[in-house]
């Protein structure tokens, strides 16, 4: 599941992002940056599902 997420983050940002928190602040964010670029958001959801997952691993 967390390379489909990747996957997603790196093709469709907001996507990965409403997958891995759902519907709240860290969303709206994604999506103001990829508005602004595609890559700004596709960084933004990468850094976000990391570092979740590192937070969950610990």
């Amino acid at each position: 599941m967390k390379l489909t997420k990747i996957a997603l983050a790196l093709l469709l940002p907001p996507v990965g992002i409403f997958l891995e928190t759902g519907v709240g602040p860290t969303l709206i964010i994604n999506i103001l940056l990829t508005l602004l670029g595609w890559l700004p958001g596709s960084i933004h959801a990468l850094w976000v599902i990391v570092k979740r997952a590192e937070r969950e691993a610990v």
